[in-house]
């Protein structure tokens, strides 16, 4: 079990660095989010998720990704504005950042080595990350946030 995801630095929204172990004992739900992706309607489930699960410890985070058909092309206001007005998220939403590829993210590096390991397939690909900073599963972008597997897993996380 890789459990160095917590020893990462992350770019947040408005451009200050966030350190990931400030998630220590909570579980992390990380996803690569785009505004204008097939998957996008996504952000109501996972927003969901997060409503259901955050006082027991779960926090999903998102991650722009504009590295798949040019579908996250905005600015940092546009792509929050987007997400709150159309889905009402409240969940933290992170720079945009690159998820393959030689400019990939050091969080991104980290998660795509774990098992499954392999590149990021698409938008809206989800890393299960423990309480310990270990990555617990991976789910494929087709994945809906109410799969009963992805529900199962998170439940399963959030009682270890």
């Amino acid at each position: 079990m890789n459990s160095d995801v917590l020893n990462t630095i992350v770019v947040t929204a408005d451009g200050s660095e966030k350190s990931l172990v400030d998630y220590k004992g909570d579980v992390l739900l990380i996803v690569n989010v785009a505004s204008k992706c097939g998957n996008t309607p996504q952000y109501a489930g996972l927003e969901k998720l997060y409503e259901t699960y955050k006082d027991q410890g779960l926090v999903v985070v998102g991650f722009p990704c504009n590295q798949f058909g040019d579908q996250e092309p905005g600015s940092m206001r546009e792509i929050q504005e987007f997400c709150t007005t159309n889905y009402g998220v409240t969940f933290p939403i992170f720079n945009k950042l690159e998820v393959k590829g030689p400019g990939q993210a050091p969080l991104y590096a980290k998660l795509t080595k774990t098992e499954p390991a392999g590149d990021i397939s698409w938008n809206f690909e989800k890393f299960l990350v423990g309480r310990d900073g270990g990555v617990i599963a991976r789910f494929t972008p087709k994945t809906k946030p109410d799969d009963p597997g992805l529900v199962s897993k998170i439940e399963q996380a959030l009682k270890a």
